[in-house]
């Protein structure tokens, strides 16, 4: 009987050992968790939690944490790409207001010093100056139209709407300017109806900041297409040119905010920025998507791409 008692007392100490023996590795790792949390905050670094732990809930909370770091270090890097992206827009918006103002002051100035000045003189400063303010206008409406499609005030109406209709449209709009300038138009739009859900004032405003931007970066191509065809359960409208392109390393950024090609502040081919990023939004807007493939003067192509309804 003593002995049985014996075994049973040095049983539970056993018990007793492993659990504090167990308990002593809980805090150590605990202990360790801690202590490289706190490094890798201070410090923001990308490091993780490695840990060799044989409990299946400690596992699950350092898994768990790590993936808390992953989102903390996206997160992280995507407030310093935010923070760049406001400094550069704050640099193009100062910019593309300042050259405009420059001039109108100046005008200004002449006609309030220059008392030779004629009326016919005076009439034409007057006018390039009613530009240039028109400019200025346009360019902070486009802003604030960007401004209330990312906040969410400003949200479209989506109805049934016919794209073959809208293409002709918006192509003939242009056919003017496409003539005087000595360009070749090639327009595919079947004589088959094709519906979507979407909003015909943003569809019309898309179509023609992507007409208008292949006209004014196009030109050089002295082609301009329009294409109107359905793939699988979308329609998709193509607005091409052969023009100079954009280059590969451009392509993922000229739907961001204010951002311009290099050679977009020459005079040929000043812009705001901010065409592009609201065609994106309003086709976002009508649960469309967009997409830009480019290949310097054999084909630039921006393709929007919709649901189609079957009914």
């Amino acid at each position: 009987m003593t002995a049985i008692l014996i075994a049973v007392v040095a049983l539970l100490l056993l018990v007793i050992l492993w659990q504090y023996l167990r308990l002593r590795e809980h805090s150590r790792s605990l202990n360790y968790a801690h202590t490289k949390l706190e490094s890798i905050m201070d410090r923001g670094s990308h490091e993780r939690l490695l840990l060799f732990n044989s409990d299946p809930y400690l596992q699950q909370l350092l898994t768990d944490l790590n993936r808390l770091l992953d989102v903390n270090h996206k997160g992280a890097v995507e407030l310093a790409r935010l923070e760049k992206s406001m400094r550069s827009m704050l640099a193009n918006i100062s910019h593309d207001l300042k050259t405009p103002l420059t001039v109108v002051l100046g005008y200004i100035e002449t006609i309030l010093h220059d008392e030779s000045m004629t009326e016919e003189e005076r009439e034409r400063i007057l006018w390039t100056i009613h530009g240039k303010a028109g400019e200025v206008i346009g360019m902070m409406n486009r802003f604030f139209d960007l401004a209330k499609l990312e906040s969410g005030d400003k949200e479209i109406t989506l109805s049934r709407v016919e794209l073959g209709e809208v293409c002709r449209r918006n192509i003939l709009s242009f056919y003017d300017i496409l003539s005087a300038k000595g360009s070749e138009v090639e327009i595919e739009v079947p004589d088959e109806a094709m519906y979507i859900m979407g909003n015909e004032e943003a569809l019309d405003r898309v179509l023609s900041n992507l007409l208008s931007n292949a006209i004014k970066y196009g030109d050089a191509g002295k082609v301009l297409g329009l294409k109107l065809y359905s793939k699988g359960g979308q329609v998709c409208i193509e607005v091409w040119d052969r023009g100079k392109g954009i280059t590969e390393g451009h392509q993922d950024k000229v739907f961001e905010r204010l951002y311009t090609l290099e050679d977009s502040r020459n005079r040929d081919y000043q812009g705001s920025g901010l065409g592009l990023t609201i065609t994106k939004r309003l086709t976002e807007q009508m649960n469309g998507s967009i997409t830009l493939t480019s290949k310097p003067y054999v084909k630039t192509a921006f393709t929007l791409s919709f649901r189609r309804l079957t009914f």
